[in-house]
């Protein structure tokens, strides 16, 4: 499950309109289901030597395939078809793990709430689904 996108040195992903490009990516940002199809499009753009094609994944993108994980997410790792991830839910907030289904979409944050990056730490590279 990926999508191609394309992104600015900047970290920015190319809008639909081709010409601006977007901090978030989102429904509005250019996507294409090949590597190939990408290329195409970008070898068209003035300035294609300063584009690069990305590969979006649950993994690299969470936030993408699931709309509803919300806050920033500092990590994540696959987990029995899972995405496991690391939550702030806003600004300064308690850390929270993530439990985001591949097969249903679904999201589901975990009832602990860690103050610290270490303690969340420690959580996530023992969690389980058991």
């Amino acid at each position: 499950m990926s999508i191609f996108a394309l992104q600015s040195p900047a970290g920015g992903f190319l809008d639909e309109d081709l010409k601006h490009f977007n901090k978030r990516f989102d429904d509005w940002c250019a996507q294409f289901d090949t590597f190939e199809d990408a290329s195409i499009v970008m070898n068209t753009l003035e300035k294609s030597s300063s584009v690069d094609i990305v590969e979006i994944t649950p993994l690299s993108y969470p936030q993408y395939f699931f709309p509803s994980l919300q806050g920033i997410v500092h990590t994540t790792r696959k987990l029995d078809g899972k995405i496991i991830c690391i939550v702030e839910p806003y600004m300064g907030a308690s850390f929270r793990i993530a439990v985001c289904d591949l097969a249903t979409g679904a999201v589901r944050l975990t009832n602990t709430k860690y103050k610290s990056v270490l303690n969340v730490e420690g959580a996530f590279a023992n969690f389980s689904l058991a």
